[in-house]
């Protein structure tokens, strides 16, 4: 090897070594960088797996998605979110599969909201469906807990302060760990904040938006209002939907 060349393969190795926010799977030797969580407190890893194409929407294969998550963990991954209404429950069901026996190693994300089958109050952020909601997630999860419970979609038709207030029981409950929220507009963010303050309410640590070299719309108002509440931010999509893999 080229002694500069070397030399700066040392330099990085060094570097990553003395890195403070690194973690070194216990399976395999990979390091990968570590965040913090929004202000939660919360390590994750910079990459988070996402799962919406796992299930019946997706690939149906149960045993081949496990292995999926298995290897993502292997790689050293410790951050999975997924939600309800993904393969209509379906993947919840996958994710509590593949974390059984390891589910203190991740931290796991589950979103509520979107219409979970026919019928009214099936669906929304009002307090009757958010109680129904996390104890079905609970349930298909294989877990007595939530480390984070995402608003999946705006609900026009519930105050902000009904949904939570329902949040914040889960959280006092043991039941939740944080809430956050997805695909809100910088003015839903920043009522959620204000309305939590206002009336002693958790509030919501983290916001999970759109993005992507192709739609980079978040940048006028949602980053930086996310900034400015020290929001912790988890981007869906960043290859747009497959377009940017080049396939």
């Amino acid at each position: 090897m080229n002694p500069a060349v070397r030399a700066a393969a040392a330099t990085r190795a060094t570097r990553t070594a003395r890195a403070p926010n690194t973690y070194s799977s216990r399976r395999k030797r990979v390091t990968v960088r570590m965040r913090k969580l929004g202000r939660t407190g919360i390590d994750v890893s910079a990459y988070c797996l996402g799962t919406m194409v796992f299930g019946k929407l997706g690939n149906p294969d149960h045993d081949d998605c496990v292995r999926m998550i298995h290897r993502a963990l292997g790689a050293g991954v410790n951050f999975v979110d997924t939600a309800d209404v993904y393969g209509y429950s379906d993947t919840e069901e996958i994710v509590g599969k593949a974390l059984e026996g390891r589910r203190d190693e991740v931290a796991l994300a589950t979103k509520f909201n979107g219409p979970m089958r026919e019928g009214p109050n099936r669906g929304g952020s009002s307090r009757h469906w958010i109680i129904q909601a996390v104890e079905g997630s609970l349930k298909r999860l294989r877990t007595d807990y939530i480390d984070l419970y995402q608003i999946h979609h705006p609900d026009p038709h519930t105050d902000i302060e009904e949904t939570l207030s329902a949040l914040t029981d889960l959280v006092r409950a043991g039941k939740v760990r944080a809430i956050g929220s997805s695909n809100l507009p910088a003015s839903d963010i920043t009522e959620a904040q204000w309305g939590s303050r206002q009336r002693g309410l958790h509030r919501p640590r983290t916001e999970q938006p759109t993005y992507s070299i192709l739609n980079r719309g978040i940048e006028r108002e949602v980053l930086p209002t996310c900034r400015r509440y020290g929001l912790g931010v988890l981007v869906w999509s960043p290859l747009a939907m497959g377009l940017l893999t080049g396939r």
